[in-house]
């Protein structure tokens, strides 16, 4: 199998011509880019990282962090890119973990690495004219002239390492190989019905799986990468419209906040004929909204993971809300009785129960990294336990109903907020939704909605619209909350740890 290095240059062999990245006024072909990435890598060698060794990048999507990327994979060198928010503590963490031999940065990095205690005991790489001092700049990195980078690792070399969300405890490196990379890549181009010189827009974070699927998707497809350093809706829908991008690979919330831009209206959008989501359960609400402002040809719901990457898709999400479909080309998938130990422990048709992974899949990590621990705790027996809770339903398609953490279960009764945010997302006075439970001495905990209004809708027509949607008694909120918005992390995934703990501004107008 290929490495990524070479089949960077099989993609540059069939289309050299073929725009390969743009970045504001930065627009190049697959062959001077790859100008670039051998001139970086090149640089990264003189500086002492080889096969093998981690780079650390605390960067935006911007074409210097896709460059990186891709030097890396030529060098053999680890990529290990981090949320550019991260703080001091979080950049020290990593660097130790990884062992990393240097880091790059930005402007928007800049404080945080400036104040980090292990960042000056490693070579700084400067990104930006206005990122600050450092041991050298990627633009004299990325400027020199030298042979065609020649790769140097192999299918089974380390490719990638995410770092996994920590909430009550350290984040965990996912290390994967060229091999499962390109795999995945391919998965998700034949997935996603790509075609050749398909232009997708680069918003996922690079520090996040779902941006790098997309950048070695259009890679192999000869494809364009549109990068957007953050997200920002007006720019988002200019470039759409721009750059005539044909397909979009986002989460939910990115979707929610395009389509209900004001400027959306204006904007034409008929270019994007695929859709893909990725990173939490879209809602039957927003996807209403979504096949009447797109019409898309393809419409894929994409549950996955950072450690496995492809759970199951379902390429007609629209069709069966809810259903995350059947399992993707590289996997099996199994729901086991909620706390099981072992995968021959089988759910029911219709059980909630605990999804696993098959960890065998050529997509698959083979472990965290120096955290045995967790290793033991979701590999098990050669499936992956992926914390999530849901069921099968008679078609043999998956449902999934959110995270074994976030099960509510109120007097005895197991309740997944999944299933009350898609019935409250459909009442018109609701424009975004997030269900918790909250602790209570009778019932244990009870369903609490909070809500961010589109309007003057109040609790109780809220309630009246779960008590006539069909919802159980048992499951409809007992507490409505209306809320300024609805917390999220940087890539937009629903942060409910924060409602539980208080951590959210009330709507002092709601009715």
């Amino acid at each position: 199998m290929f490495d990524l290095g070479t089949s960077f240059l099989a993609s540059v062999a069939r289309n050299p011509d073929a725009l390969a990245i743009v970045d504001g006024d930065v627009r190049l072909t697959y062959a001077q880019w790859l100008v670039r990435i051998s001139s970086v890598a090149a640089s990264l060698g003189e500086m002492g990282l080889g096969r093998g060794d981690h780079l650390v990048t605390v960067l935006q999507n911007r074409w210097e962090a896709a460059t990186l990327h891709w030097a890396c994979q030529f060098a053999g060198i680890i990529m290990t890119p981090i949320n550019w928010r991260a703080k001091p503590d979080e950049i020290d963490y990593v660097i130790e973990n990884a062992d990393a031999k240097a880091l790059a940065f930005e402007a928007a990095s800049a404080a945080a690495v400036a104040e980090s205690g292990l960042a000056a005991g490693v070579p700084l790489i400067a990104v930006g004219a206005d990122a600050g001092p450092a041991s050298s700049t990627f633009e004299h990195m990325a400027g020199r002239v030298v042979p065609t980078a020649v790769p140097q690792a192999n299918a089974d070399d380390w490719s990638l390492m995410l770092y996994t969300s920590g909430t009550t405890a350290k984040p965990k490196g996912v290390p994967r190989r060229h091999r499962a990379e390109r795999m995945a890549g391919i998965a998700h181009v034949a997935q996603n019905l790509y075609g050749n010189g398909e232009r997708t827009l680069g918003v996922m974070p690079l520090y996040h799986t779902m941006g790098v699927r997309s950048l070695i998707a259009m890679s192999l497809i000869g494809g364009t990468f549109v990068c957007l350093p953050r997200f920002d809706v007006a720019r988002a829908l200019e470039l759409i419209e721009r750059e005539r991008i044909t397909n979009l690979y986002l989460v939910p919330t990115l979707y929610h906040d395009v389509a209900h831009h004001e400027r959306f209206a204006g904007t034409d959008v008929s270019s994007v004929r695929k859709l893909g989501f990725a990173g939490a359960p879209m809602t039957d609400g927003l996807l209403k909204t979504l096949v009447k402002a797109f019409k898309p040809d393809l419409f894929v719901n994409h549950y996955g993971s950072s450690e496995i990457y492809t759970f199951t898709i379902d390429q007609d999400a629209a069709a069966k809300p809810g259903s995350a479909g059947k399992a993707g080309l590289n996997q099996m998938i199994r729901v086991v009785k909620l706390g099981a130990s072992s995968p021959t422990e089988r759910a029911a048709d219709g059980e909630e129960g605990e999804i696993i992974a098959l960890a065998l899949s050529d997509e698959a990590f083979e472990g965290y990294w120096r955290r045995p621990d967790a290793n033991e705790k979701s590999l098990r027996d050669g499936w992956y336990f992926t914390g999530d809770t849901g069921f099968f339903d008679a078609d043999g398609d998956l449902f999934v109903t959110g995270r074994v953490d976030d099960m509510i279960i109120t007097g005895g009764e197991n309740v997944s907020p999944v299933e009350i945010e898609s019935c409250l997302s459909l009442h018109p006075g609701v424009a975004e939704v997030a269900v918790v439970g909250l602790p209570d001495e009778r019932w244990g905990k009870i369903v609490v909605a909070f809500v961010q209004r589109r309007g003057d809708v109040s609790a109780a027509e809220l309630d009246a619209h779960c008590r006539s949607s069909g919802l159980a008694n048992f499951k409809r909120p007992r507490r409505i909350e209306f809320v300024k918005e609805i917390p999220k992390s940087p890539v937009g995934k629903l942060l409910r740890r924060q409602l539980v703990a208080g951590e959210y501004e009330a709507d002092a107008s709601a009715a």
